[in-house]
């Protein structure tokens, strides 16, 4: 979390790639996201959007691809126990908030899934059976892409995550029910333009996962649970 915005996002007097560009086709994983720089988290927001990340200098300019995926962890808190059934949080209130805060609203809004983990009992950490195999989960992301491939003309490599807002309004049609949830999510929460086209594209991913052709209330209510934090800073 000491990086500099230039490690992540590349530079140099002759423009060189940054984290960023090396996790192209894969996963960047930042762990303890608030404790880094609040600067080298915002250069993030352009390559999230749009794939690459377009260098300048005064003898010209660089683009470096930057198609990855971002994973990040964080603590609920400065302590980390925050809702913890078990031991008590030491933070105050503005603690919390500040802390929250080194995570700006706009680089939340291209986080597609916020999903709160709480810790694991020891019944489970000790249990026999088995989860979901990974070349289970595997067949499935297989089938949902087929499904997007067949949706989307072109080379087969564009997926519902990419979708345009023209692209949205077409493959993500809403019957009133499953509107009117998001429209009620949209003004509950405060939610951006963006964030509501990204609730749409989650939805219509959960959709393809379970092999269902319309996007349904259920799918919405789902892509909308996965906006914890969206609802933290709300609650702020």
């Amino acid at each position: 979390h000491t990086i500099s915005d230039a490690g992540m996002v590349g530079g140099g007097t002759i423009p060189h790639p940054g984290e960023i560009s090396m996790a192209h086709n894969g996963v960047l994983f930042l762990d303890e996201l608030p404790e880094f720089n609040r600067k080298s988290l915002e250069v993030l927001r352009q390559p999230l959007e749009e794939g690459i990340v377009t260098i300048s200098r005064a003898v010209g300019s660089t683009t470096f691809p930057a198609n990855f995926v971002l994973v990040a962890a964080m603590n609920p808190c400065p302590c980390g126990y925050l809702g913890d059934a078990r031991r008590p949080c030491k933070c105050g209130p503005m603690q919390v908030e500040k802390y929250l805060g080194r995570v700006s609203g706009p680089l939340l809004d291209r986080i597609d899934l916020h999903v709160e983990v709480p810790a694991v009992p020891f019944t489970e950490l000790t249990a026999k059976a088995d989860g979901t195999s990974s070349a289970t989960m595997r067949e499935q992301v297989q089938k949902a892409r087929a499904v997007q491939r067949g949706r989307f003309p072109g080379d087969g490599k564009m997926l519902n995550g990419r979708m345009t807002g023209r692209l949205i309004r077409k493959h993500c049609p809403l019957d009133a029910e499953a509107e009117g949830l998001l429209k009620s999510a949209m003004e509950d929460l405060g939610l951006s333009a963006r964030a509501h086209d990204r609730i749409l594209r989650v939805a219509r991913t959960i959709a393809d996962l379970g092999g269902v052709e319309r996007v349904g209330a259920g799918h919405v209510a789902e892509a909308i649970g996965y906006r914890t934090l969206d609802r933290k800073l709300w609650m702020r």
